[in-house]
């Protein structure tokens, strides 16, 4: 993928997510639609799975939700690797800093703020080495990177109420590839070597968007605590357990969990955290084979 033709797309961007998905869509990036104010899928999609460039598609998914979000998935896909500085209970800005001081950040391809105050730069993907999404939660860092995806301009998420959209701040003709494995040992240790899982902070109204999105950066060792943990918090949340399912399948799968094991663990969770378990006479194999385009939100567990 040449990056400087998303760079162009970035130049000149409409506001309107439908007419940036088409320009986007044309320079040859892959896009895909999210819910309206969030960051999940539009239900029944695989995400960015279904990220292409085929105008078909594109006009359909906004055709039917004239106000989705517009996303792309990141890595060798797209062409593009993201770095996300976070603002939620910890302030990722102190970690950037000392990463360009030592020389772990080149100028990237594109800055832009999120409306929450944090920020995406974009860089580069690796033509010869996976660079997987993972995430450093101590220093308010996460990487996008293959096997996941970011929410661009000008899409709008709430922030204390009020819709806030995703700014392109800053634009740069060339850079470098991130080496995202220094970059995250220089953060931190691995999350597998850590004592307890890392877990996101829930204080914002994003909560159940930024508990999916969490999922995805799992990573071996932590992938099946995570996931309990996730559908715990989602059952909390009040999600029935189908949508929760809906929302975790295609993140747990990125990071490696079939289909059944997200059902099973849903299962457990819901049980665990709900006065009334759900349904056992079923087998977790039902719940995984469902197909999702059929769901309602009123179904319970099979």
């Amino acid at each position: 993928m040449a990056t400087h033709l998303l760079i162009f797309a970035f130049r000149s961007l409409s506001s309107d997510p439908a007419t940036a998905a088409r320009q986007l869509a044309g320079a040859g990036v892959p896009v895909f639609a999210c819910v309206p104010g969030g960051k999940r899928p539009l239900p029944g999609s695989r995400g960015f799975l279904d990220a292409t460039t085929n105008p078909a598609p594109i006009e359909s998914w906004w055709r039917r939700v004239p106000t989705a979000n517009l996303a792309i998935p990141t890595g060798q896909t797209s062409g593009v690797v993201v770095v996300d500085v976070d603002v939620h209970g910890v302030n990722g800005f102190e970690a950037l800093r000392r990463a360009r001081e030592a020389g772990l950040l080149p100028v990237p391809l594109a800055v832009v703020r999120t409306p929450s105050g944090g920020m995406h730069l974009y860089y580069p993907a690796s033509e010869v080495v996976e660079q997987r999404s993972w995430q450093a939660a101590r220093v308010g860092i996460d990487f996008r990177g293959d096997g996941g995806y970011i929410v661009t301009p000008p899409s709008t998420v709430p922030v204390n109420g009020v819709l806030r959209a995703y700014e392109v701040v800053e634009l740069h003709a060339d850079s470098q590839p991130v080496d995202a494995t220094r970059l995250r040992n220089f953060l931190g240790p691995k999350p597998a070597e850590q004592t307890h899982i890392r877990q996101p902070v829930l204080s914002s109204a994003d909560a159940v968007d930024r508990i999916v999105s969490w999922v995805g950066t799992l990573v071996e060792g932590e992938r099946n605590r995570g996931l309990f943990w996730a559908a715990c918090r989602l059952a909390e949340h009040g999600l029935p357990p189908v949508e929760a399912f809906d929302a975790l399948r295609d993140p747990a799968q990125t990071v490696g969990l079939s289909e059944r094991e997200v059902a099973v663990t849903v299962r457990s969770a819901y049980r665990t955290t709900q006065p009334t378990p759900v349904s056992s006479t079923s087998s977790p194999d039902s719940f995984a084979r469902r197909d999702p385009q059929h769901a309602s939100p009123a179904r319970r567990l099979p």
